[in-house]
């Protein structure tokens, strides 16, 4: 009996056990968001992430400088305090970069490994989404957290096409960091890519196939399926947008491919 007490215990423990990434700061050291620099992460993306957003997780992996780059990219970004006050270009920039680095970080602290599902424990056991913890100024917050508490509820649905989670079916990772004064043009560019590609749209006659992302966040693009795919259209290629505007078409869901997104 209590050996199965001390066994439950155990797993109790391990399914709530979290990793760190970036540091805590003393508070005279906070900054606004409006003052981090994100060049030390352009710097990585440009030289590992491919034009389809493949990483090369291989060599980032085996390069000890690189390695200590990104985790000094992250120690950097968590003096910002996101209370203080900052523009919403700024604060989107910010969250989206530490969502895609740290989920960065995450999957090179396990690789090689051929899928982000492979760690992301439902029960007992380290779930990379609800784990791995970032800290900003005083804030401690998971992927799971930037995602659906910071970034979804800003109001801005294409960070759907700019948070990547290490996965073929997500938007492409973008090898560039995104910066606030040019978050627009960036955030269009990627959207527009993403409905660019095979995997996330395909016209069958006028069923209009959609990746999963808009089925699971749906609402973030409109309260009704027409206003999603209103809002959605201009980012469509012109074949899909012509159907769309005909009001002569359904919607079904592609399959959603986990598998990593490794070159």
């Amino acid at each position: 009996m209590l050996l199965a007490v001390a066994v439950i215990a155990s797993l109790v423990t391990v399914s709530h056990a979290e990793e760190n990434a970036g540091r805590k700061w003393p508070t005279e050291k906070w900054v606004s968001i409006n003052e981090i620099k994100h060049d030390a992460f352009d710097q990585l993306l440009k030289k590992y992430v491919d034009d389809n957003g493949r990483v090369n997780y291989k060599t980032w992996d085996t390069n000890s400088a690189d390695r200590a780059l990104l985790k000094t990219y992250l120690a950097d970004m968590s003096r910002a305090n996101p209370d203080q006050q900052a523009t919403r270009e700024a604060k989107l920039a910010y969250w989206i970069n530490a969502y895609n680095a740290v989920t960065i970080e995450g999957i090179l602290r396990v690789y090689p490994t051929t899928s982000i599902r492979n760690h992301t424990a439902k029960v007992f056991g380290y779930n990379i989404w609800k784990n791995l913890i970032f800290t900003a100024g005083d804030k401690r917050v998971s992927l799971e957290d930037i995602e659906h508490k910071i970034l979804r509820k800003m109001g801005e649905p294409r960070i759907h096409f700019a948070i990547v989670c290490a996965s073929i079916g997500c938007p492409r990772l973008l090898n560039e960091a995104y910066v606030a004064d040019r978050l627009e043009q960036q955030l269009a560019v990627n959207t527009k890519d993403f409905f660019g590609r095979q995997q996330n749209l395909q016209i069958n006659k006028n069923v209009i196939k959609l990746s999963q992302i808009i089925s699971w966040f749906g609402s973030d693009f409109g309260g009704t399926q027409q206003q999603q795919m209103q809002m959605l259209s201009p980012y469509f290629p012109s074949a899909a947008q012509t159907l769309v505007a005909s009001e002569n078409y359904r919607v079904s869901f592609l399959n959603y491919d986990w598998d990593l997104n490794t070159q």
